[in-house]
């Protein structure tokens, strides 16, 4: 993952854009872009910074300690000042992400709302989360509202960025720290899945590709992520869905490229996750409303 403060690398094409869209008292927010191409060994990058990161686009794998975290619009990351990582991008296509930096002052703040320490957060640990549909649906209006060209009041724009910062922050049931072998098998599936997005997948298809059985992988994939391997590939749809519908105009064309059989698949999804349609979202993303969490 491309960490949003003091990198010492070289300016170079490999090495992902990075567009501030706010710098605020409570928080640094950043917009990062790869352009799809990674050095062989990866890119390496160091934070001095507590930050949380929000894929939106394309898949990466992080590599921090011993561990292989999977970047993909399915997921939070959460990055613990001070270690050193490794990027590497197992698919071309490149990959975008919105990061938010916390100032000091709001992680002391944090930690003291949790009752410790971010460093021994449970998310802080496990490095990553799935995200709620909710806060998917506030990456992708986040992002439309904050470029847009007229300026953003300041203070909405605080209120806002700490508002996610809890939510992000509040922990689910908690979830298994899965092995060194577990993280491969689960790295590899959700590479498959962002690679054969727009296409019909079976279960077959997935454990041939990766390796495991069936059974085996669609147990460990719902104990490690929490969720059916099922509705984790439609979730990766929809989260693409969220970022297409501003500049779709044919809304079927876009449920068949995603990989939904129809346009009525597609809506019926689409609610059942967000509790609104496309068109209603897509209208709302184009007039750049304030998004809430």
């Amino acid at each position: 993952m491309q960490l949003a403060l003091r990198q010492t690398l070289p300016d170079r094409e490999d090495v992902p854009s990075r567009r501030c869209l706010f710098d605020l008292s409570v928080a640094l927010v950043e917009d990062v872009a790869s352009p799809g191409t990674v050095p062989e060994n990866g890119t390496r990058a160091f934070s001095p910074d507590f930050q949380i990161a929000l894929p939106y686009r394309g898949l990466f794998v992080w590599h921090v300690g011993e561990d292989e975290v999977v970047g993909d619009a399915n997921q939070a990351i959460f990055v613990t000042a001070g270690e050193a990582c490794r990027l590497t991008q197992p698919l071309a296509g490149g990959f975008g992400e919105l990061i938010f930096t916390p100032a000091a002052s709001v992680v002391a703040e944090l930690a003291h709302e949790l009752g410790g320490a971010l460093r021994g957060h449970a998310l802080f640990r496990r490095r990553s989360r799935f995200l709620t549909p909710g806060l998917q649906s506030f990456r992708a209006l986040f992002l439309r509202w904050a470029r847009a060209p007229a300026g953003v009041d300041a203070l909405a724009a605080e209120e806002l960025v700490l508002a996610f910062l809890r939510a992000a922050l509040e922990a689910d049931r908690p979830l298994p720290v899965p092995g060194r072998a577990t993280q491969k098998l689960i790295r590899r599936t959700k590479a498959f899945l962002e690679a054969e997005l727009s296409q019909p997948i079976r279960l077959a298809d997935v454990g041939r590709a990766v390796g495991a059985s069936p059974a085996y992988l669609t147990h460990v994939f719902r104990l490690v992520e929490g969720v059916p391997l099922h509705q984790y590939l439609t979730q990766l749809r929809l989260a693409r869905a969220l970022e297409e519908l501003p500049e779709a105009d044919d809304l079927t064309g876009l449920a068949l490229e995603l990989g939904f059989s129809s346009h009525s698949h597609f809506s019926a999804s689409f609610h059942r996750a967000f509790r609104t349609t496309p068109s209603e979202f897509r209208q709302r993303s184009r007039r750049r409303v304030q998004p809430s969490i």
